[in-house]
């Protein structure tokens, strides 16, 4: 496989591009990315098998059951760290090892009835949040110690909006790949 072929397995979207402006559209689309996600990752998942849950979405790549994880605890994680900012002058928040997550029990044995229903709840209270914020408000940060750097709101929406994308298009992908 070459460098190209596994970097559109790994990124089939490309890689994130923050948008250099922020319009009120742009906000909308963006929101109304975070609140139809849920349905959109259900409607992928819903009938798939436990093989096929279990396939990974590439060599080396995490399986279609630990992807649907990831994605509760990536998103309840960033709806945490939203309200931090919102209520907190840069608060630091910290990182999480995503690989070790990924192969915790709770991952590895449980239906994905749970993180679908965590991303249900998220997905209602964080679009009614983000509905209510102000520019300024979108302008508030926190500072992400694993990266050692410091996150503008406005661009973790944007983050959001297209990391829901990212994995789902891994998930469209494989079953088209696999035909399933």
């Amino acid at each position: 496989m070459t460098e190209e072929q596994l970097e559109k397995l790994k990124y089939p979207l490309g890689r994130l591009a923050f948008p250099e402006n922020f319009t009120a559209e742009l906000f909308s689309t963006m929101i109304n990315d975070l609140k139809e996600f849920p349905a959109l990752l259900a409607n992928e998942v819903s009938n798939l098998n436990e093989e096929q849950l279990n396939t990974p979405y590439r060599e080396g790549g995490w399986t279609l059951r630990q992807v649907v994880h990831h994605l509760a605890d990536s998103h309840m994680t960033a709806f945490l760290r939203f309200k931090m900012a919102l209520t907190e002058e840069n608060p630091t928040v910290k990182g999480y090892k995503q690989d070790l997550f990924s192969k915790t029990a709770d991952v590895m044995n449980s239906d994905l009835k749970s993180s679908l229903n965590i991303l249900d709840g998220v997905h209602q209270r964080w679009p009614t949040l983000l509905n209510t914020m102000s520019a300024e408000e979108f302008e508030r940060t926190f500072y992400h110690t694993e990266y050692d750097r410091t996150y503008i709101l406005k661009n973790v929406l944007a983050l959001y909006s297209w990391h829901g994308k990212h994995h789902l298009a891994h998930i469209i992908n494989l079953k088209k790949t696999m035909s399933w």
